[in-house]
């Protein structure tokens, strides 16, 4: 079985970054992934899809230094379901991408600072099988 998801998609917000109690970095933000397609008149219209993504560790503080709402990044990670009751009692479910890998695709010269870069990746485990000449752009 297989669960690994790959996205290239706009940041909706900065990440969020915080650390947990025991002193592991978190990082969140939403990814908005457009696509284009025809409606049945013939006409263009295009389709977003926001995702909550999820980094840990050394990926979530380098996306808490080089990341800016607008940055096109590249994720690799898994699909998580998350299950919880609301403060009506009722039960709730989210769907959030564990990201693995991180790539800043924005260059140099669209962040803010002079000290954030462009096309930097920050990865928590190597993946077992995906090489730089297989990304797919």
């Amino acid at each position: 079985m297989v669960n690994r998801v790959t996205l290239v998609g706009r940041l909706g917000k900065d990440p969020e970054l915080r650390y947990s109690p025991s002193g592991q970095a978190v990082a969140r933000f939403s990814l908005a992934t457009d696509e284009n397609r025809k409606d049945p008149q013939g006409n263009w219209t295009q389709e977003t899809t926001w995702h909550n993504i999820v980094l840990f560790g050394q990926t979530a503080e380098r996306a808490g230094e080089m990341l800016k709402k607008g940055n096109l990044v590249y994720i690799e990670g898994r699909i998580s379901q998350r299950q919880w009751e609301d403060k009506e009692g009722q039960k709730r479910t989210s769907f959030e991408i564990l990201g693995s890998v991180l790539r800043n695709l924005t260059p140099r010269s669209h962040n803010e600072s002079a000290g954030e870069s462009g096309g930097s990746a920050s990865q928590v485990t190597p993946p077992p099988t995906m090489q730089d000449e297989d990304l797919p752009f």
